[in-house]
């Protein structure tokens, strides 16, 4: 039996890597022209909450199972891919919340490339393959798809590979899928707005990570206020998306320009958006009555990275129905599973390590 996966980003290729160590054939089939997925385009930090308790309460709408599976598989998932001969950059994450650690992209793509076995870039799976696993990466490359499910208010930034555009989505609707919860919600950051030059190899340098320590006006001038803006910033970046052209202004006071966010100071990102050709202005050019301290306003857009609402699955990776059922033959891992973090966010890149291992188990067996 020959396990088809749709996808060759982190999910697929460790559902790949795991059927071959498992004793049988897997083929990955790629639209793109490379393997890697945005997984190559990020800072590679795999991570988990400390445990189930915390991770319910940061994401309170998703899944008990699946979120029970990622604190039961993740550490385990961690030196598999360790053993591969993946690069560690960091031991640990920085984040007192959470626990993980963060590898080296290309060093990492290239150890599951290794054990992947045979890639076909430029395809898709064939009509009718079974069992099919869908590892396509979420819809967020799809504007239509976006704008159906998030609605933003404007254009978002796309700061992920442009061929996840919700094949596996469309695929396994057709074939009597359910559609998870926070199909509205997704992950991103603020990112220097056009007409600022954003390629994808600098989507983490360019990212703009202060909202919290910044005043943060609509285009309109009007005052966004949040109740309380989350560690990640993913409420504020969602509420920037659904603000007019789905943009806002950062307005920052010179007190926090030394504060470090993950490893950056908020100068440090001012500037570097400026230096991409961003809107770096003075406060008062925005036309709104503010303290002499404030001294930056840097005009940001919300980018969207990958989607958290997706296709209902068991803590294996089948695809299920509405009425709880397996659909036969397909299964699904990454974000083309939805229901790990609704209502928060959770590391997607321990969602496509936990469940593609789990979804390749899964297929076999069954």
């Amino acid at each position: 039996m020959t396990l088809h996966i749709a996808g060759a980003g982190m999910a697929g290729l460790c559902a790949a890597a795991r059927a071959r160590e498992l004793g049988r054939d897997g083929v990955v089939y790629e639209k793109g022209n490379r393997a890697g997925g945005s997984m190559l385009l990020s800072s590679c930090v795999v991570w988990r909450y400390l445990d189930l308790d915390a991770f319910r309460e940061e994401c309170p709408h998703g899944d008990r199972e699946l979120q029970a599976a990622v604190i039961e598989r993740l550490d385990d998932g961690l030196a598999w891919l360790r053993s591969l001969g993946a690069d560690v950059v960091w031991e640990e994450t920085g984040n007192p919340r959470t626990v993980g650690m963060r590898f080296d992209p290309r060093s990492l793509t290239d150890a599951l490339v290794r054990a992947a076995g045979e890639i076909r870039f430029g395809e898709s799976a064939p009509d009718g393959a079974e069992p099919l696993l869908l590892a396509t990466g979420g819809f967020q490359g799809d504007r239509n798809l976006v704008r159906e499910h998030i609605a933003p208010a404007g254009e978002l930034m796309l700061r992920a590979n442009p061929w996840s555009a919700g094949d596996g989505l469309r695929l396994a609707l057709v074939r009597g899928a359910k559609l998870s919860s926070g199909l509205g919600e997704f992950y991103g950051r603020a990112m220097p707005a056009p007409p600022a030059a954003v390629p994808e190899e600098r989507f983490v340098e360019l990212a703009q990570l202060y909202g919290r320590h910044a005043l943060v006006l609509a285009d309109t001038g009007e005052e966004i206020v949040l109740e309380q803006i989350s560690w990640s910033e993913i409420d504020l970046v969602q509420t920037i998306a659904r603000l007019p052209n789905a943009q806002a202004w950062y307005v920052v006071d010179e007190a926090v320009l030394e504060v470090e966010v993950r490893g950056r100071t908020v100068r440090e990102m001012i500037e570097a958006a400026r230096g991409a050709g961003g809107e770096v202005l003075l406060p008062n050019e925005l036309g709104v009555d503010l303290p002499d301290t404030y001294r930056y306003a840097v005009h940001v857009v919300a980018g969207i990275t990958h989607t958290i609402g997706g296709l209902v699955v068991d803590a294996g990776g089948r695809v299920l129905d509405d009425d709880g059922h397996a659909v036969e033959g397909l299964y699904a891992c990454g974000v083309d599973a939805g229901g790990f973090s609704a209502g928060g966010y959770s590391s997607g890149l321990a969602t496509a390590l936990v469940l593609g291992l789990a979804a390749a188990e899964s297929a076999l067996r069954d």
